[in-house]
Parts: structure tokens; C-alpha cells; sequence
């Protein structure tokens, strides 16, 4: 590996980590990251849950490498500015929702995703205690998506849609 090249795999770590700099602005990273997340996800949608799923996917796995990468060298272990575990957790969670993707499932999925992510009830709470670096970075938005997904599937059962 040459030296520029060293030199640029913390950049763009940092630039898939923070979402193209997204997590860096002002507030709620995470609430950004989650918004941010929705045109993608509204598209992918249009796929089925096939497109969803892939990229909740490749965000994680992407997302993985690229927030492992962003915190060696000493930052703290799950830094706010980190969302794209956002982007995969969304991702995750529409793939539950009523497809075509719409305003009302695009809304319910955003809140429970979110609603999840911040009170990380066990286990996504543990899996971010638990597992390492950009894995636990990571696997607690996934866990938290579940759980929203969860909710969705219930809501769809109740509400017959």
C-alpha cells in the first residue's frame, strides 16, 4: 500500500463513517443520519424488500469497515458523528414496512427506528456494549431495526393492511 493510499482510507472512512459529512452537522447526527437515509431507501424500495435489504447490507458491511477505520487512532468507541449505521438500521427497518414504500410506512418506520435506536432496550443495548469497534457500532442499529420491524409487522397484522 502506498502512502497516499494510507492516507486515504482514514478520508473516506470518514466520508462513508459521517454519511458524506452528515453526522457532523449540528444536532441529532443520528436523526439526520436517519433522514438521510429515506431518499435511498424510498428508491431501493422500488425494488421490493430485496432492494432494501441489499442496501441495509451494504451499508452495514461498508459501514463496518468504515467506522472500524474512523475510531482507530483513539476516538471514543461509538462517536455521534458516526450514522451510517443509520443508513443500514433504516434501511432495515423499512424492509418491513408496506411496499411501495409511502409516506405513512416511510414516517412509522422512521420513528420506531428511531424511538429503538435512542432506548436501546436489551438487547441493542448490550450488543453495543459487547461487541467490538465498528461491529458494535453497527450491530445495535441493526438490533434496534428489528425491533422496529417488529412493530410494523404487528401494526400490519392489526390493522390488516
Amino acid at each position: 500500500m502506498s502512502s497516499s493510499d494510507k492516507a486515504s482510507a482514514p478520508a473516506l472512512a470518514a466520508l462513508v463513517a459521517t454519511v458524506g459529512g452528515i453526522g457532523r452537522i449540528g444536532r441529532a447526527p443520528g436523526t439526520l443520519g436517519s433522514l438521510a437515509a429515506l431518499p435511498l431507501a424510498w428508491g431501493a424500495s422500488l425494488y421490493g424488500i430485496a432492494g432494501l435489504l441489499a442496501i441495509a447490507i451494504a451499508a452495514f458491511a461498508l459501514g463496518w469497515w468504515a467506522s472500524e477505520t474512523y475510531i482507530h487512532g483513539g476516538r471514543i468507541q461509538d462517536p455521534p458523528e458516526v450514522v451510517i449505521d443509520e443508513v443500514a438500521g433504516q434501511a432495515l427497518t423499512l424492509a418491513f414496512a408496506p411496499l411501495p414504500l409511502g409516506l405513512w410506512g416511510a414516517a412509522a418506520g422512521f420513528a420506531l427506528f428511531r424511538l429503538f435506536d435512542i432506548w436501546k432496550p436489551w438487547p441493542v443495548s448490550l450488543s453495543e456494549r459487547r461487541l467490538p469497534g465498528g461491529l458494535g457500532i453497527m450491530a445495535d442499529d441493526i438490533v434496534a431495526a428489528l425491533y422496529a420491524g417488529l412493530v410494523l409487522i404487528a401494526a400490519r397484522i392489526i390493522l390488516g393492511a
